[in-house]
């Protein structure tokens, strides 16, 4: 250590040690997520004990030091972007699964352990963890819950949220909260443990979690239809439902984004004149499920489809989700930079979603791609952004088409997300999606746990 280092260092490197970094790789590694913004920390604190965070942010805390939790870094909104500098706290690599109890229902795992790992070890044992964000091959349970991440299965199975039984949390001053707990009902005190979910560590590092699993389903299958129209395809959609059908997942995908996965994939991949394109997942009994497919074929088929295919087993199941899948790095294939935002609308707003967004494009000549979950309404619009003739991206275009995005969602009772998050792509937006009441909710609950300002200071427009 020499002079230059700040005096806060020295004294955690000698509470710490060897888990405290200063060299320039480790903290450029963690200068960042998938957002395009980024800033260096002062040091990184690759945790692996509840003990070490806690430690770290008691000296944090009495020096004021500006605090960045991190996961596995897949967040798509610069939530763990330490836009203060001072001090990542990484609990990346917290990951032991230490404990699969199927007769409580539970599974207890550190932050760090990666999603799908989770699912894998619970699925060996003939239970199921249904919380599936696009990313779960690389995003971590810690980072899920702070984020409250969703996916396809939110339709039937709800978000993260609804899986998580209890929390520990390291909170900004160095105390270790344990909320919640292993049993499926608990109604003692406050939802501590609820307040965790969705709050993009601004109100303390979560460490370890106790989640519900609930018995893997014996049996799964799909059916994927193309549509001449993409208002039929939204039509399915609301067909399928109003039928008593509530399919594990519903997928819906437009024009642009059928022909840039044809383009990328191949012509076999999706029929040349769709104008939309609907996925629809279903799980339970193999007898159930076997019993519902042709249901399902007539009402697709009632809606308008002109082409319509099943998978009825396992590995064609999975051929099918490889497909959507691949639906984004398709659509990155074309050359453009794509902004991916994550709104949510009513599903009765589907159509008029695609329309306006139809409407810029065909105003702008920036092309924008609709395609997400339709069956809880949260679908990713993509502003794909071309550079102009003299090679500059249209960034300032794209930003005012994400501002007019926006507003245009919360005029139609919609949210300005449904799985990223606020962070700091969308802070300036958060107010007003929230209305004043809920902003000074949320400044008062954010001061009564972290007073000094120190946890992911700059994020969701609560702090500057």
């Amino acid at each position: 250590m020499n002079g230059s280092v700040p005096h806060w260092i020295e004294e955690l490197r000698a509470l710490l040690g060897e888990r405290l970094h200063i060299d320039a790789e480790t903290l450029a590694a963690h200068a960042a997520d998938k957002w395009h913004a980024s800033a260096t920390p002062e040091a990184v604190l690759l945790a692996e004990t509840a003990e070490q965070v806690a430690c770290a942010l008691r000296l944090a805390s009495e020096r004021g030091v500006p605090v960045t939790p991190r996961g596995a870094g897949a967040g798509y909104v610069g939530g763990c972007v330490p836009v203060h500098g001072g001090l990542v706290i990484s609990v990346a690599g917290m990951r032991r699964i230490i404990e699969l109890n199927p007769h409580d229902g539970v599974a207890v795992a550190e932050a760090g352990v990666i999603t799908a790992d989770l699912q894998q070890a619970a699925a060996a044992q003939g239970w199921f963890y249904p919380p599936d964000p696009a990313s779960r091959a690389e995003s971590s349970i810690g980072g899920n819950i702070a984020t409250n991440a969703g996916g396809p299965r939110c339709l039937k199975y709800g978000v993260t949220r609804s899986y998580v039984l209890g929390l520990e949390a390291v909170l900004a001053d160095g105390r270790i909260l344990r909320c919640g707990g292993r049993t499926h009902k608990n109604k003692q005190g406050f939802d501590l443990t609820g307040l965790f979910c969705g709050s993009e560590g601004m109100l303390g590092v979560i460490t370890q979690a106790t989640l519900r699993l609930i018995p893997l389903p014996p049996a799964r299958a799909a059916v994927c239809a193309s549509f001449p129209r993409f208002a039929s395809a939204a039509r399915a959609v609301q067909d399928v439902l109003s039928t008593g059908h509530l399919p594990s997942a519903m997928e819906i995908t437009d024009r642009f984004t059928i022909a840039s996965a044809r383009d990328y994939l191949g012509s076999d991949a999706l029929p040349e004149a769709a104008e939309g394109h609907v996925i629809i997942e279903i799980d339970g009994h193999a007898e159930a499920v076997r019993t519902e497919l042709p249901t399902l074929r007539r009402v697709l088929a009632g809606a308008g489809a002109d082409v319509i295919r099943t998978a009825e087993t396992e590995e064609a199941v999975e051929a099918v989700w490889r497909l959507r899948r691949e639906f984004s790095y398709s659509l990155k294939a074309t050359g453009l930079t794509k902004l991916n935002e994550d709104i949510v609308i009513p599903r009765s707003r589907l159509v008029e979603l695609v329309e306006f967004c139809e409407g810029m494009q065909k105003e702008t000549g920036l092309p924008i791609a609709c395609f997400g979950h339709a069956g809880d309404g949260n679908i990713h619009t993509n502003i794909m952004l071309a550079r102009d003739d003299e090679g500059r991206e249209r960034r300032a275009e794209a930003d005012a088409l994400i501002d007019r995005l926006f507003a245009w969602v919360l005029d139609h009772g919609g949210s300005i997300t449904g799985e990223h998050g606020i962070g700091l792509a969308k802070a300036d937006w958060f107010p007003r999606a929230v209305g004043k009441v809920s902003m000074e909710v949320h400044r008062a609950i954010k001061t009564a746990l972290d007073p000094r300002n120190i946890l992911n200071p700059g994020k969701m427009g609560l702090t500057p």
